[in-house]
């Protein structure tokens, strides 16, 4: 019995392992979703050109920039109108356009990505 609980548990590993690999990286994300406000500037967006702005944005911090996006936030809808993306994806696109501008932000890991989605949801209550 114990070997098979070992083995459940690793294939329950395994799986939790592929599916955070399944997440599409923040280029990707900002490519295939967020350049769509973000690269023209769509409804007061912060333009990926427009470093100054970015500056401030960066400074905000990511407790700040990723529960705005998954909630939404003035103009930008929640997941930036793409319910399809996963929170991790949505936090992967965050940390990719802020790196961008000068950010040096490592991937999210599952944990802050959770604690951002209790964020998001409390903002929505609000």
């Amino acid at each position: 019995m114990p070997f098979i609980h070992l083995l459940a548990t690793g294939a329950l590993g395994l799986a939790s392992t592929a599916l955070f690999a399944a997440d599409k990286p923040g280029a990707q994300v900002y490519n295939e979703t967020c350049i769509v406000c973000h690269n023209t500037g769509i409804l007061h967006a912060p333009r990926m050109s427009d470093a100054k702005r970015w500056q401030k944005l960066v400074q905000e911090g990511l407790d700040e920039l990723v529960p705005a996006a998954l909630a939404g936030i003035r103009h930008m809808p929640p997941k930036g109108a793409n319910p399809n993306l996963s929170d991790q994806e949505v936090a992967n696109a965050v940390v990719w356009m802020v790196n961008q501008h000068g950010g040096q932000f490592a991937t999210p890991t599952p944990e802050q990505v959770k604690a951002w989605r209790a964020r998001a949801d409390r903002r929505k209550k609000h």
